[in-house]
């Protein structure tokens, strides 16, 4: 099922490599077209955004490699699990991220699917690469804050 749900935001999945792999420089939310029985899927919690990218082709914007799992009940009217899908922004937002990622290194990521008062919505992340050495100094510095937190709860009791 969801996750959690705050301030009419019901989030049915997070994308968590992507904070791993990536550097997030800004964040836009997209709608998404999706026919009925991959919303019913979705709304089971059935979607994986682990290897999914988005691309820019002829002035419009996709999601790549996201995996919608079919509907239990869906037979015929189920559709391809990873097939391409259309995100909905506006143009000139479309037109801002293509330049972007024009530059070297930086490439659009979804970083977690939630239910804004009904409606399905991505949350697109331009985003540029880490390097191992990046990752390692992300891996430390949250380890170093677990334990700052542990030594005050341990001093606080």
């Amino acid at each position: 099922m969801a996750d959690k749900k705050d301030n009419g935001l019901l989030t049915v999945a997070t994308n968590k490599k992507a904070y791993h792999e990536y550097f997030v420089n800004e964040s836009f939310e997209a709608g998404i077209e999706l026919f009925g029985t991959e919303v019913k899927s979705v709304r089971q919690g059935k979607i994986n955004l682990k290897d999914a990218w988005c691309s820019i082709d002829n002035g419009e914007i996709y999601v790549n490699g996201m995996h919608i799992s079919p509907y239990d009940h869906g037979n015929i009217f189920n559709r391809d699990p990873v097939r391409k899908r259309r995100l909905l922004m506006h143009k000139r937002e479309i037109n801002k991220l293509f330049a972007e990622v024009q530059q070297e290194g930086m490439t659009l990521i979804p970083l977690s699917a939630y239910f804004n008062r009904g409606r399905l919505k991505i949350q697109v992340g331009l985003c540029k690469g880490k390097h191992n050495y990046d990752k390692r100094a992300t891996i430390a510095k949250r380890d170093a804050d677990l334990e700052k937190r542990r030594a005050i709860k341990e001093f606080n009791h």
